[in-house]
């Protein structure tokens, strides 16, 4: 379906969705005025106007991700068209950023999100150049505090010329995010940059890597791959596949001599491809190129960006005249095809199409079928209404009572629903406490291996029992260093066996991928470094026994005091990146179980509306349409957005003093207080009593995600079965209420049963009609899909 296509079937949805709300208006004065309650009827017109704001207001994201220095910002400003990111020398992206489309006309802002409080910070508006001088001194700001005041991300409200001229993408937000080497600043708190970056590549419809033509052979782009990609192969061969792209940017610094283009982007396909990335899509780009163009055209750019362009890019447009004269055109006569060569555009449009591809249609579909499901609701109802004034009085009696057994029995199902739910519900609840607790036993086993690696280096006697130590950590070293979630699931043991198999989506929980919990530098490295000769602080009396290996002296309290320093800055970002790492595969291995059970609701409680239809419908001998049971993706919230609420209701709940020890979130949560004592003259250090305290703050902070994630995979059940069971009961009661109205008015209105009969057939033959035309689009929007 191509991005016109996509726009004219949304244009024709809505239209038919707002003709059929005009048509209930019209019903609904019509039933008001023969004294009928409407109540049914505004409920149904609320389901329509929920789909069209939908249709109107769904979101869609695109990140942006790149090694710093890859010109990500630049990047994200041509896809704008306007110089609004920051972009210096220095990195620039301290959290993540939204850029939110807003219509032409609509005033510009930038707000900012802190941890805690619901409601954003203003920190600027009106003017581009405010707003960019505001969001470059605040970057700089919170790198310099340490982010004190808990900035979770920044968003930027603006107009984004690349999607300006759809509509129905009015939802459409750029997410700029910090890179991986941005992770490893020395000087700003760096573990919820990382848990933004995997956040985005569970839920953003299009992941664009930008990389640096100069310089994507490096290391730095080496780590980017291994962090991102190395670690999530199967999740990038399945479900990502699809909707990552490359952008090889800066390819207007190539030279004469440098290999050509398409030749470097298959060496760096071939690369990208060691990574475990199948089959990678590159684009090439220049969008430093592709900004100027679009400013100059948009008659936006500075005297400055003028000048630029003319220096680094008029010259590829010299044209020679007859005399052998270089005539170089205006910028205004350039910029329309340096935009184009830019490669900008083409990107542009592979990002319109992936989203269409991949949530557009999908959004189509969803809210068709809602105003599909309300009009069949509303012809539904005439019909028993029809049927209702055509029935003699006593016979309809029985029919009632008939049905409200019906009914009476269809609801004691969907009770037994509930309850197979809910014993599911528990299984996935313990997969993830058991997720939880590998967890705690990884991070735990691999700290104690990097202070045993401390007490090696500092003791050169008593080598037994040290090397029988590593022999141990070595004999569990798949267990210390690796999860492996099949086993996990394994341990579920008899707890739920049939359940178990009856929930095919638990699947994905076993063949996931192991996670390793690994460290770049070692501890003892860290404490030379950070300490200097620290081997010589273990003095020899504390060598003479094996059980005195573990404390470690020193002459000085500011020695002491800063290896306590040393060991707890070491031991948090690693314990909570570990963290990062497993919540991202729980989340993304529940995400897919919490759907197959949702689809499992759906299909059981389908079956029982449609045994019920069927029933009613031979009673009254009428063609009922079938009582669909839906859920919309527009109405399923995930696992993530589900967690931010859960934490935002425990904090309000709690009314506690808030400190850095926030679920799911602060590096700080694992820092500890090391204890050391004062021995006349020496200061120590007791390495067990440290590992004491590193683990017990594990347990604590595994509580408290344990708690978190469980009530988050409560809520999203429950509400599963909710909605499925809402949408039953609203059938049901429907028709009871249209019964029991029909019989209160035959007693007092028989006279006018010829009248009302025409009235509602008249209303049947409306409803008919936007029924067809609503089939039409279904059939038009499903010839689409089968075309791209």
């Amino acid at each position: 379906m191509s991005s016109k296509d996509f726009q004219n079937i949304a244009e024709i949805i809505n239209s038919t969705g707002n003709r059929v709300l005009e048509y209930l208006q019209e019903l609904e004065k019509g039933m008001s005025s023969c004294g009928e309650n409407n109540q049914k009827l505004q409920e149904i017109k609320n389901e329509i106007e929920s789909a069209l704001n939908a249709l109107q207001k769904r979101k869609y994201e695109v990140a942006v991700v790149a090694p710093m220095k890859a010109g990500k910002s630049t990047f994200s400003n041509s896809m704008i068209g306007a110089d609004i990111l920051a972009s210096e020398t220095a990195a620039c992206t301290v959290c993540r950023t939204d850029v939110k489309h807003i219509p032409k006309g609509q005033i510009p802002k930038l707000l900012e999100y802190r941890d805690g409080q619901r409601k954003p910070v203003l920190l600027a508006e009106g003017e581009l150049k405010e707003i960019q001088a505001s969001f470059l001194s605040r970057t700089r700001e919170i790198r310099k505090n340490n982010n004190k005041d808990f900035t979770t991300r920044f968003e930027i409200e603006h107009p984004i010329e690349a999607i300006s001229s759809f509509s129905y993408l009015a939802g459409f937000t750029l997410v700029d995010t910090p890179g991986p080497n941005e992770w490893e600043s020395k000087k700003f708190k760096t573990v919820s940059l990382k848990q933004t970056a995997l956040e985005v590549l569970r839920n953003c419809n299009v992941i664009l890597f930008v990389l640096d033509y100069t310089s994507c052979k490096d290391n730095a782009v080496s780590d980017l791959f291994k962090e991102v990609l190395e670690k999530r192969k199967e999740l990038l061969a399945t479900e990502v596949q699809d909707k990552v792209y490359f952008i090889l940017n800066k390819v207007d610094q190539k030279t004469e001599k440098d290999q050509d283009i398409p030749d470097f982007i298959e060496d760096l396909k071939t690369q990208i491809t060691e990574f475990g990335f199948p089959n990678p899509k590159i684009y090439p780009a220049s969008s430093f190129q592709g900004l100027l163009a679009k400013l100059i055209i948009s008659n936006k750019a500075t005297d400055g960006q003028i000048k630029d362009f003319k220096k680094f890019f008029s010259a590829s447009y010299a044209r020679e005249n007859e005399e052998g004269d270089l005539i170089i055109p205006g910028p205004k006569k350039i910029a329309p095809q340096a935009l184009k060569d830019s490669g900008i555009p083409a990107i542009q449009e592979t990002v319109i199409q992936t989203i269409i591809k991949n949530a557009g249609w999908n959004l189509l579909n969803d809210v068709l079928n809602k105003i599909d499901k309300s009009a069949k609701a509303i012809e539904n109802s005439l019909q028993v209404q029809i049927k209702g004034w055509e029935t003699e009085i006593e016979d309809l009696k029985q029919k009632v009572e008939n049905y409200k057994l019906r009914s009476q029995s269809a609801k004691r199902k969907v009770e037994d629903v509930k309850k197979s739910v809910d014993l599911e519900k528990k299984v996935l609840v313990q997969g993830f406490s058991q997720g939880l607790n590998l967890f705690a036993e990884t991070a735990k086993a691999k700290i104690q291996q990097e202070i045993d690696g401390i007490v090696s280096r500092s003791s050169s006697k008593v080598k037994t029992e040290v090397s029988a130590n590593n022999q141990t950590a070595k004999v569990n070293q798949k267990q210390s260093n690796g999860m492996n979630f099949a086993d996990m699931w394994r341990t579920l043991g008899e707890f739920g066996s049939n359940v178990l198999q009856a929930i095919t989506g638990l699947s994905f929980i076993g063949k996931s991928v192991e996670l390793v919990f690994e460290v770049t530098t070692p501890l003892w490295e860290e404490l030379e470094k950070e300490v200097p000769n620290f081997n010589n602080y273990s003095s020899d009396e504390t060598k003479k026994s094996s059980s005195r290996l573990y404390k470690i002296r020193f002459n000085s309290q500011d020695e002491a005091e800063k290896t306590a320093e040393t060991i707890s800055k070491f031991v948090a970002p690693y314990i909570q990146s570990w963290w990062l790492d497993t919540q991202d595969k729980l989340v993304i291995d529940g995400g897919k179980i919490r759907k197959e059970l949702a689809l499992k609701i759906k299909q059981q409680i389908q079956e029982i509306s449609n045994e019920l239809s069927d029933y009613l419908g031979a009673d009254l001998q009428v063609q009922l349409n079938a009582n669909e049971i839906l859920f919309p993706d527009f109405e399923f919230r995930g696992i993530d957005a589900q967690i931010k609420y859960q934490q935002e209701v425990y904090e309000r709940t709690r009314k506690e003093t808030r400190s850095e020890s926030r679920c799911c979130a602060s590096d700080r949560s694992y820092e500890v207080d090391v204890p050391y004592k004062e021995k006349k003259d020496v200061y120590e250090i007791d390495l067990r009593e440290t590992v004491k305290l590193i683990h017990s703050r594990i347990d604590q902070q595994k509580a408290i995600n344990e708690e978190l994630l469980n009530r988050v995979i409560e809520k999203q059940v429950k509400d599963d079965f909710k909605s499925a069971e809402k949408q039953i009961n609203d059938y049901i009661n429907r028709f009871q209420s249209e019964f029991e109205r029909v019989l209160n008015e035959r007693e007092t209105r028989e006279v006018e049963v010829p009248k009302i009969l025409a009235y509602l057939e008249n209303q049947k033959h409306k409803i008919n009609s936007y029924l067809e035309k609503l089939a039409e689009i279904k059939q038009s929007l499903l010839a689409l899909k089968l075309v791209s």
